[in-house]
């Protein structure tokens, strides 16, 4: 998104080709875009697909190049910059709003892992029966375990890989009987219900599409892949910015379509099962599974749940990652997946003390599908100002050197805020 048509490109190996060059490149991006589908945005379509059926399937399409727009913006901060969104709010802003948005992040992410280590623990318990409340502890402990003990180089690659648990929900759509013809033209045709249970929905989607979580998440990979990569960052070398800003692009929009296939997978298959059969209140991922076996059958049933299982495995460590890299950034201190434990202390810290907080909730009693509105409220207050700064870093010369946000970019993603923030005006003023 960086104006680079004029910046010079050094000489260097040629690139591996064809399709195995093209998975090569892919990294944070694809990462990124697959931990948008988490086990809580999974109940959250499909809450969508069984209330209104196909009615809501045109928001994909708006909200498509808006999250690919802010997406970028977030890793163009990363790999220009050499430092995360927190690392540069503290650089170049009162230290207040640092404080505040991280503070409201901490608290977004605990309540969001709650959700989706939940959703795991229920999804284990209808394959295995057992005790769902154990199962969720264990699952924060597997997880929390893995990005301490794993080097970065191997961690990234085992969640590029778990990307393809994704597909259960493309398998799950092939045998749910979709009406494509309908399906589709509610693509480009939308079927608007003037009501709040419509607008909240609408609302809803916005919010697990353009979560603030995933903007520190792919800014910090970026400065962790310039680390592996032993290349600095492109304020210093604007010469090689061209090939750069091109594979961020690629890996950020291919990562946001991997996500926006998946959440509309989840939305027909649902529509198509649940909303044909009179089935429309669902307020867990989990949920949807078990609704689903009756109507789609068993295999249906054991995708939906294993693909819950998946998503949460790649979506947790993301959540928990994203709130150390701000942590850390917010403090000054060092922090990254590659560095030893006894190196970045108050980074694994972070990522332990999230994650089990998280899937300690159930356990003192606070219910993680009820908090999740609570998350909606917090990432809502955080997810416009924090774009904002953004926006406001990205064309700030003093950070980015002479590769600042072109025009057209910026259109895009100031687009993208003001949608977010009339989205977050709806929520508020259905819900007070």
């Amino acid at each position: 998104m960086a104006d680079s048509s004029n910046i010079e490109t050094p000489q260097a190996d040629a690139p591996a080709t064809g399709l195995k060059g093209f998975v090569a490149r892919l990294g944070p991006g694809l990462i990124t875009g697959a931990a948008d589908d988490d086990p809580s945005g999974i109940g959250t379509h499909s809450q969508v697909g069984a209330q209104f059926g196909y009615g809501l399937a045109w928001t994909f399409v708006l909200t498509f190049p808006l999250m690919v727009a802010i997406q970028q913006v977030a890793a163009e901060i990363g790999r220009v910059t050499g430092a995360g969104i927190a690392r540069n709010l503290r650089r170049h802003y009162p230290r207040p709003v640092l404080w505040t948005m991280v503070s409201l992040l901490l608290i977004a992410n605990i309540i969001n892992l709650g959700a989706d280590l939940s959703a795991m623990g229920a999804a284990l318990q209808l394959l295995t029966g057992g005790n769902a409340g154990l199962y969720t502890l264990l699952f924060g402990i597997v997880c929390v375990v893995l990005e301490v003990v794993m080097s970065y180089p191997r961690y990234a690659s085992v969640l590029k890989w778990t990307t393809l648990s994704l597909f259960t929900y493309v398998a799950v759509v092939m045998v749910a009987g979709v009406p494509w013809g309908h399906a589709l033209r509610s693509l480009v045709v939308p079927e608007i219900q003037w009501n709040a249970a419509y607008a909240t929905a609408f609302v809803a989607i916005l919010g697990t599409t353009i979560s603030p979580y995933l903007f520190f998440w792919q800014a910090g990979q970026e400065v962790e892949e310039e680390h592996r990569r032993h290349v600095k960052p492109l304020c210093i070398t604007p010469r090689e910015a061209g090939p750069e800003i091109a594979r961020i692009r690629m890996d950020t929009l291919t990562g946001m379509a991997f996500s926006t296939i998946v959440s509309l997978a989840i939305v027909f298959a649902t529509a198509a099962t649940l909303h044909a059969h009179g089935i429309r209140d669902i307020t867990t991922s989990s949920q949807a599974a078990e609704a689903l076996r009756p109507i789609a059958g068993q295999f249906a049933f054991l995708m939906f749940a294993l693909g819950i299982i998946g998503t949460g495995l790649l979506a947790v460590p993301v959540l928990a990652g994203s709130a150390a890299y701000a942590v850390t950034e917010m403090l000054g201190v060092p922090g990254s997946l590659d560095a030893r434990p006894l190196d970045a202390r108050i980074f694994y810290a972070t990522i332990a003390v999230t994650t089990l907080a998280g899937s300690s909730l159930n356990a003192v009693g606070i219910d993680p599908v009820r908090a999740l509105y609570w998350a909606a409220v917090v990432n809502g207050v955080l997810a416009v100002p924090l774009m904002v700064m953004m926006m406001l870093i990205v064309r700030n010369r003093r950070a980015m050197g002479r590769l600042t946000l072109p025009i057209g970019s910026t259109v895009l993603g100031w687009s993208a805020t003001f949608v977010m923030a009339a989205a977050t005006v709806i929520f508020f003023g259905f819900a007070l």
